[in-house]
């Protein structure tokens, strides 16, 4: 009876050292595991393998083609969206009818089929993304895609951590055009995740 007795009066001396010990380890452990597992598609610099060659840099940079004319989604929806073979066109139908390109994205769209590209920025599943109040509160497209107009093939410019989307929230000043009178955006976890 003494050694039952005693056996737990041990477990409850060394519980309250050994229980946080390992909740820590174990915490630590689901966290560098989801830091060093997660896809290739979150980081920075990630550049997916396009189906047709296409410049930003040319058609963003050098025509100065707003962001907003290809992705016209941003400013209305949730998601800014990829351009369709149409939207393409409007241009190609007439101009560099002759290049390589222009030419499979004349057969694609001769076809009637979607023209399949390859997300660049992408979050987790569990994250929720409006591109809305980013756009319509000014903040400009290269504050998270980086300087596209510059870029000859598009790659993710930041990393899609949460600490990137908090920092701004919390001081968003940098990244608002002058003048503006939003001082943070929200923290809260409901925000972004639903």
């Amino acid at each position: 009876m003494g050694i039952g007795r005693q056996s737990g009066q041990d477990f409850l001396k060394y519980s309250k050292y050994v229980l946080p010990v390992g909740a820590v380890a174990i915490l630590g452990t689901v966290l560098g595991v989801g830091w060093f597992t997660q896809p290739d598609r979150f980081v920075r610099g990630y550049q997916p393998q396009q189906p047709i060659y296409y410049s930003h840099q040319l058609h963003a940079g050098t025509l100065r083609i707003p962001c907003l004319y290809c992705h016209s989604g941003a400013a209305k929806s949730r998601q800014a969206g990829i351009p369709s073979v149409e939207k393409c066109m409007n241009c190609h139908k007439v101009t560099k009818t002759d290049r390589e390109q222009i030419k499979q994205l004349a057969a694609v769209y001769a076809a009637g089929t979607p023209l399949q590209w390859r997300r660049v920025h992408s979050l987790p599943d569990h994250v929720y993304f409006d591109h809305r109040p980013h756009v319509n509160g000014g903040i400009l497209c290269q504050t998270c895609h980086g300087e596209v107009q510059t870029m000859n093939v598009v790659y993710q410019n930041m990393s899609m951590r949460m600490s990137n989307c908090l920092g701004c929230h919390r001081d968003p000043e940098y990244a608002l055009p002058a003048g503006s009178a939003i001082t943070s955006g929200p923290e809260h976890c409901y925000a972004c995740h639903r």
